[in-house]
């Protein structure tokens, strides 16, 4: 079976036994499971039929994606989402970001339609889910780079990665061409004034969907081995209080922005902005970003979340306990 074949059947079957648990284990009516999963109802019936005809409802949902899918409800109940994405965690100790760049690949792949604007953030996450995304053209799709860019990383830079987004569907690619952390307030008035950026910045105001991946605030993280915040400025921001960052904004615990200069600092499109936005996706996992999920959870309130089994677990955990 080619990949391509593979994404198509655990899609299929995330829907198939989405749809079984909603029915047999919440009790949700069939027009309900209808509008949360955005399908018609004769589709809801068809796939409790293809479940039943499965063995995969008893008195349970009994299919393999079963147990997540009761994390994925959780994780929906828990943080007000629209909708979970959890896949299998790799290997004991294995970076579970691969799984989640397919994951997000494939829900990008279904939901980018024509028309839409399209905010992008960066990081290697986003990046790798690139050979997941299906190739095809759609008419009037505009993509909008929302964090200027990283001279140092050319792989992860937030240009490159919308740029090449914007390729796959033919469409058209807005870049805010100015580094991402400038050196005051001023030059960052300047460049929006006096060199044209104010126009991409203003289409943030207008955009269908968000996609974003958080960064953890140890050095290993991207943000850090890209070497655009030095080492003394990691460790101020730990001190001010800072458990990661949401496009180089820099958030406490509580999903707060921290009182910090670099905050003021980055060229980047506005975050109130990027939380109006029609649907607001975050894809990002491992142990190092529980943390700064928990924050950006609190200070995007994403419409979808796409992570891992072992993060997921970790969010719905009392972060007091």
């Amino acid at each position: 079976m080619s990949d391509q074949a593979s994404l198509a059947g655990t899609r299929a079957d995330r829907m198939r036994v989405r749809a079984a648990w909603m029915y047999y284990v919440e009790q949700m009516t069939q027009n309900d499971i209808a509008s949360a999963l955005g399908i018609g109802r004769v589709s809801v019936v068809r796939l409790l039929a293809e479940a039943r005809n499965r063995s995969e409802v008893r008195i349970s949902v009994a299919g393999p994606l079963a147990e997540l899918t009761a994390t994925e409800r959780a994780l929906e109940r828990r943080f007000g989402l629209e909708s979970a994405i959890v896949v299998p965690a790799p290997g004991a100790g294995e970076d579970p970001a691969p799984v989640i760049s397919a994951a997000i690949g494939s829900y990008l792949s279904q939901t980018v339609a024509e028309g839409m604007t399209i905010g992008l953030g960066w990081g290697r996450t986003l990046l790798e889910s690139l050979p997941y995304v299906e190739a095809r053209a759609l008419e009037e799709m505009r993509v909008v780079s929302l964090l200027g860019g990283i001279a140092e990383a050319h792989r992860f830079n937030p240009a490159e990665f919308a740029w090449r987004f914007a390729q796959i569907f033919n469409g058209d690619a807005f870049l805010l061409t100015a580094p991402a952390i400038v050196d005051s307030v001023e030059t960052k008035t300047a460049l929006i004034e006096r060199c044209g950026l104010s126009s991409v910045l203003g289409m943030a105001d207008h955009l269908d969907m968000v996609v974003l991946s958080v960064g953890g605030i140890e050095c290993g993280a991207t943000t850090y081995r890209t070497g655009y915040i030095a080492e003394s400025d990691r460790q101020s921001l730990q001190k001010a209080g800072a458990v990661g960052d949401l496009l180089f904004h820099f958030l406490d615990r509580a999903g707060e922005l921290v009182d910090h200069p670099i905050n003021s600092r980055i060229m980047s499109a506005d975050m109130s902005a990027i939380r109006r936005a029609g649907k607001r996706v975050i894809a990002s996992g491992g142990a190092d970003k529980i943390d700064i999920l928990r924050a950006s959870l609190a200070f995007v309130r994403p419409t979808v979340l796409v992570t891992d089994e072992l993060t997921a677990a970790s969010l719905l955990e009392d972060p007091t306990s």
